[in-house]
């Protein structure tokens, strides 16, 4: 969902010219980087305000699960951590509004989107966190699944998308690594704290695996996204790498993960994992997961909190631009 279930893509129209399409595609090819003043197809430019403003959105949303631990970390150092990682989150969210805004898309009005509820964005960010193990495991599992599905974006076909995806991998990798170690902590304690592990692993290894979106199978549209280089690996590639990278780091911690049919592949060394709920996917992402409507009521009064500040800026810079005309 974070980068890679973008399926409903516009059907390019055939409106452009067809010299300067055929050279975009040869620019394409060649691995040379599209920047915000060159010409593209408008489908091209669509597809990507459609996936980094999603992209944008999940990283907005994605702190408020978070955020509202850091009270509640069991020690100074978890609190000023997981206060840096919050702050991160907000960061990689204003690198992609502005990227988007390079491509014509108003931050106001992609945030409107959001906040009138018809904006997509993670469908993991709808799932409670019920105890500080949650923390642990969204820093493991969903990072973990971000960055294997962020670092192909760092060779994205738009430059200003590549470069700020290098800078965003860079952070999540220390939030994965953060979360990993919450989790050894755990697993290595008290039978209790082992336990409160392996109940969060529990719930959120199933929607770790949905992040990367539905099967290949159901992936409409897909293949224009990867012929302009926007999308480098097919979801389910992505899903297999991060299983493959995640069983033996669950064996490590002594933790089971909640699938019965995992198995590993004698010929590829896969592992081969269960049926996905996708069911449970859609309606998620639909708008009926059991944090939804919570969390947009969240933002909501966060961005209406939060006017004064916007309009004091906006204030501020009118005074100094009338002052300079002056």
């Amino acid at each position: 969902m974070y980068t890679q279930a973008l399926n409903d893509l516009p059907t390019p129209h055939n409106l452009e010219d067809a010299e300067k399409m055929a050279n975009f595609q040869t620019r394409i090819d060649s691995e040379d980087r599209i920047e915000a003043n060159d010409w593209m197809p408008e489908a091209y430019r669509r597809t990507l305000v459609r996936q980094i403003s999603q992209h944008a959105h999940s990283e907005i949303i994605g702190q408020l699960p978070e955020g509202a631990w850091i009270t509640r970390a069991p020690s100074l150092r978890r609190k000023a951590a997981l206060l840096a990682k919050v702050q991160d989150e907000c960061g990689h969210g204003l690198y992609l509004y502005a990227a988007a805004e390079t491509l014509n898309a108003s931050r106001e009005a992609l945030m409107d989107q959001l906040m009138e509820g018809k904006a997509k964005y993670s469908s993991i960010f709808n799932y409670p966190t019920m105890t500080w193990a949650d923390i642990g495991a969204i820093g493991w599992l969903v990072d973990g699944a971000a960055i294997m599905n962020q670092i192909p974006l760092c060779r994205c076909s738009y430059g200003p998308y590549a470069r700020a995806m290098i800078r965003v991998c860079k952070e999540e990798s220390f939030h994965q690594r953060q979360g990993f170690e919450i989790m050894m902590t755990l697993a290595k304690g008290s039978a209790r704290q082992k336990a409160m592990a392996q109940d969060a692993l529990n719930r959120w290894w199933w929607p770790s695996l949905m992040m990367f979106g539905p099967p290949d199978t159901d992936s409409q549209h897909s293949d224009q996204s990867t012929r302009w280089k926007i999308k480098r690996f097919s979801n389910d590639e992505l899903r297999q790498k991060f299983v493959d990278a995640t069983v033996p780091q669950a064996q490590f911690l002594g933790l089971t993960l909640p699938d019965p049919d995992l198995r590993q592949d004698e010929v590829t060394g896969n592992w081969m994992y269960g049926e996905i709920d996708w069911e449970e996917f859609k309606q998620v992402i639909s708008g009926n997961g059991p944090c939804n409507q919570d969390r947009l009521a969240s933002r909501r009064k966060a961005h209406e909190e939060g006017a004064w500040v916007r309009e004091a800026a906006a204030a501020y810079a009118a005074r100094q631009a009338s002052r300079n005309a002056a």
